[in-house]
């Protein structure tokens, strides 16, 4: 793995993550990122079609991007996996950390909304 690649990608605001619907078609989706030791982090709504893409096939492609999903670089393989809660509420922390005050609305707003189950995270490990 290349932590440079793998610093790179952790430093940006979001992370275009392409996953892979079951007839073979990508679908890029914007997220938040964070690092987590060796691997990428990402938190999202846990009935979200990525989260199903992701259980159906683990296989994905990120790169950095901007808000509207935009790629700002090159994207590379990767393979994610679906977290457990105690490993989602430590992502919603690193989140939070990151990015500040919005990240801290943003994960209250979703937790009204959906409770501490209603979200994953995402662990996105590079496989270049």
């Amino acid at each position: 793995m290349d932590e440079t690649k793998l610093d790179a990608l952790a430093s940006g605001k979001f992370l275009l993550i392409t996953s892979y619907r079951k007839n073979g078609t990508g679908v890029a989706t914007p997220v938040w990122v964070v690092r987590d030791g060796a691997a990428l982090g990402a938190w999202t709504s846990a009935d979200s079609w990525k989260v199903k893409r992701i259980r159906n096939r683990a296989d994905v492609l990120v790169g950095p991007c901007d808000a509207r999903g935009k790629p700002t670089g090159e994207q590379v393989p990767a393979t994610a996996e679906i977290l457990d809660p105690a490993a989602t509420a430590r992502y919603r922390r690193l989140i939070a950390d990151k990015y500040g005050i919005l990240g801290r609305l943003t994960l209250f707003g979703s937790r009204l909304r959906r409770g501490t189950d209603g979200t994953v995270g995402i662990r996105i490990s590079l496989t270049t």
